[in-house]
């Protein structure tokens, strides 16, 4: 691997392939595309549970431009939404199908017409009574089971070692608890699909992070073979986990296209997303945590209580953070949830080691003080030689090297010694700083290449490019693999008529199409050798620039092509054993300073320094852009976003950008992003590791901890905002 990797392509700041086509309007996203499509505007349930008593249309249908009004009444055929599938983003999404309403915001009817605004207006004529019920509505940890669907694979207990003896050896303890509150997403473009069927062939234009469960979900939904649908997506405006499956938009545009026989488009307003779009689950949490005099950590207990949407079995793991972070005696951890009307909860932005990452972290500063040890100095000193919660040995360990240069770049030894000790003026200033840990995770994926006989190679897979960098990172490593240059490559995305990955999410998509990629490289390579005549290995085949050579002697690849049909080859990757026998995970320290005012309790994130270890780096410009959006993320979560929910009708009540608060340019400081470049043999063929959501993993820990540094105030209800520090 190592021997054919130079470095002449892979790991370069390569500028965005499909950069020009993005700021010249070309590239093409879901809603955008220019088909002659009728316009659909959903209708929303105005309570959490309950059944239609009546629903009016008359009126909607009368108004100028309305085709047609689709209820549960006369809405073509569709499965109940959970069937056909084990697996949440294949089950069947079924909506219209009958008169229950499970969440407060579910379509309860599309209104389909000529333009957006005669769609827009007729919705708002649509009359509909319900039978209502009392919903199930928020945490209730009496109420609450072992969760079914916990984030990541992780089993929803594990007992490694007797907690109850550790805590009781443990010299000193902290037993906190902690809540989380709901979030959005909040991707720059809403879910949006163009669908319109061929007689029984259902094609589908929308926004979607994988495409094969997608074109699964569909089949299950309309009882449609899978050969008979096509999914494209080729640009997706932003996706955070809220695109990974099917959402209304799309189910409820292949039913209006289906019962028109025309092509239907259907837009998700912003606000339709606060209900209708996935969205991370408010959690409450309980940490404890023990340690010697010394500085030993002896004791972790982890206990999680949270809400599952109905029929949707997902449920986020916090403790995910605690499972590879500290070597200690006893870990154990509790997962449960209860079924709840509320909407979608689901993978979000680093589902897991996104709360964990500040509340675990907070909780081990916490602990740190009452030793009486620097927060790093305690971190060091409880760095493990296996996992904590497996026992498995680390494919790679670098947290403390992450935390060691971390500290020296930020000037961590000049951290205020006690809380409030440090002012600028009316400003109190504080350091804090946090781990970050994030699972390196493997899936199956396939790719298909062709070099053509003039030499250009298109690159043809179903996985998707969310705005990470995908298309630019795909052609350098067919680039750095066969020795042509970027401008001789088409990558070809998003298509469920090519062969099939694991699509964008969970930071696999880079590993899992960038190795299938690679291995079909190898194949053509092998195939382009013998086409030439060199009879040794093709890893001693030196390919640049369009020549082959070995030793002395050298091939022009257009010689080889020029009296061919071409080439193809395919490749394929799958987790292999190591990634049974060993932890593998990507690394990260975050070290942040803040400013509190002393008067208003306005907070200042001023700078931040992070360290990360993911392996091999395939593009330093688009892997240094992931994670300063995972900063800015981190800071957002900490600070500024929460979505209330309305306790009677489990409506969210600041549901737009204007009163859900991310985090923004003013809110964002400089960020120092520092790359230890690690190739991991074990991860996969090309050595890279999952980067797209590590930043944002403790980001949010650093900045509450800082926050406490500076005002000596600990926050337990986050996001801390002004008004708990008042």
């Amino acid at each position: 691997m190592n021997d054919i990797i130079k470095g002449k392509w892979i790991g370069k700041p390569l500028d965005r392939v499909d950069g020009p086509l993005k700021v010249s309007g070309a590239a093409t996203y879901a809603a955008e595309h220019d088909i002659d499509a009728a316009i659909g505007f959903i209708v929303e349930a105005t309570i959490a549970k309950g059944t239609i008593a009546s629903i009016e249309t008359a009126n909607a249908e009368a108004a100028k431009g309305v085709i047609a009004v689709l209820t549960y009444e006369n809405a073509p055929k569709m499965a109940p939404w959970g069937d056909g599938a084990d697996d949440r983003f294949e089950q069947s999404h079924g909506v219209l199908v009958d008169g229950t309403i499970r969440h407060y915001g579910q379509p309860v009817a599309l209104v389909i017409a000529e333009t957006l605004e005669q769609a827009r207006h007729a919705a708002s004529l649509v009359a509909v009574t319900y039978d209502e019920q009392a919903p199930a509505l928020g945490v209730d940890r009496a109420d609450s089971e072992l969760a079914e669907g916990l984030d990541g694979g992780f089993e929803p207990t594990n007992r490694r070692g007797d907690f109850d003896r550790a805590w009781a050896e443990s010299d000193l303890t902290v037993d906190l608890n902690y809540t989380t509150p709901h979030m959005i997403p909040a991707a720059m473009e809403p879910h949006s699909a163009i669908a319109e069927w061929d007689g029984e062939r259902l094609t589908v234009r929308n926004s979607l992070q994988v495409i094969a469960s997608g074109v699964a979900c569909l089949a299950n939904t309309f009882g449609i073979d899978e050969e008979n649908i096509r999914v494209l997506s080729p640009y997706i405006g932003g996706g955070f986990g809220s695109k990974l499956g099917q959402h209304y938009d799309t189910i409820l545009a292949a039913a209006g296209a289906k019962k028109l026989n025309r092509p239907v488009k259907v837009v998700q307003t912003r606000r339709n997303l606060f209900h209708a779009g996935p969205h991370r689950a408010r959690i409450e949490q309980r940490i404890r945590l023990g340690a010697t005099r010394d500085g030993t950590l002896k004791a972790v207990n982890f206990e999680t209580w949270s809400t599952q949407a109905i029929g949707y079995f997902y449920t986020e793991g916090p403790m995910a953070s605690a499972a590879s972070a500290y070597r200690c005696d006893a870990l154990h951890w509790t997962g449960k949830t209860r079924q709840a009307n509320e909407t979608l909860n689901d993978s979000m932005r680093a589902p897991g080691e996104a709360l964990g990452g500040v509340t675990f972290e907070a909780a081990i500063d916490e602990l740190a003080e009452k030793v009486g040890m620097d927060p790093l100095e305690f971190r060091l000193k409880n760095e493990p030689t296996e996992d904590p919660a497996s026992g498995k040995p680390f494919a790679t360990r670098d947290l403390v090297e992450c935390m060691k240069r971390g500290a020296d770049e930020f000037g961590w030894a000049d951290r205020p010694k006690e809380p409030r000790s440090r002012r600028e003026g009316r400003k109190l200033i504080g350091y804090g700083m946090a781990s970050a840990i994030r699972g390196n995770m493997m899936q199956e994926g396939s790719c298909r290449i062709d070099l053509s006989a003039g030499g250009h190679l298109t690159v043809k897979m179903d996985m998707t490019d969310i705005g990470t960098g995908t298309y630019t990172i795909l052609t350098q490593i067919a680039a750095e693999a066969l020795g042509l240059h970027p401008d001789d490559i088409t990558v070809d995305l998003a298509d469920s008529d090519n062969p099939a990955t694991a699509g964008s999410g969970g930071s696999f998509g880079a590993g899992t199409s960038g190795s299938a990629l690679w291995n079909a490289c190898i194949a053509l390579r092998e195939k382009l050798a013998r086409a030439g005549g060199f009879n040794i290995d093709p890893d001693e085949i030196d390919f640049d620039e369009g020549t082959m050579q070995a030793g002395d002697r050298a091939v022009a690849l257009a010689d080889v092509l020029k009296d061919s049909d071409g080439f193809s080859a395919e490749g394929s990757i799958k987790p292999g054993e190591e990634h049974e026998d060993y932890v593998q995970n990507s690394y990260g320290a975050h070290f942040c300073e803040v400013a509190v005012d002393m008067d208003s309790c306005e907070i200042e994130v001023r700078r931040f320094v992070s360290v990360f270890s993911a392996g091999r780096i395939l593009n330093r410009k688009t892997a240094h852009s992931q994670c300063l959006g995972g900063l800015v993320w981190g800071i957002g979560g900490a600070i500024r976003e929460e979505l209330w929910m309305d306790e009677r009708t489990g409506g969210y009540v600041n549901r737009d950008l204007a009163e859900y608060h991310v985090a923004v340019n003013r809110d964002v400081p400089k960020c120092d992003i520092i790359f230890l470049e690690n190739p991991d043999p074990k991860s996969n063929p090309i050595g890279t590791k999952g980067i797209g959501e590590l930043a944002l993993c403790g980001a949010g820990g650093a900045v509450v901890n800082a926050i406490y540094n500076a005002t000596g105030k600990r926050v337990y209800d986050l996001p801390v905002t002004l008004d708990k520090l008042l």
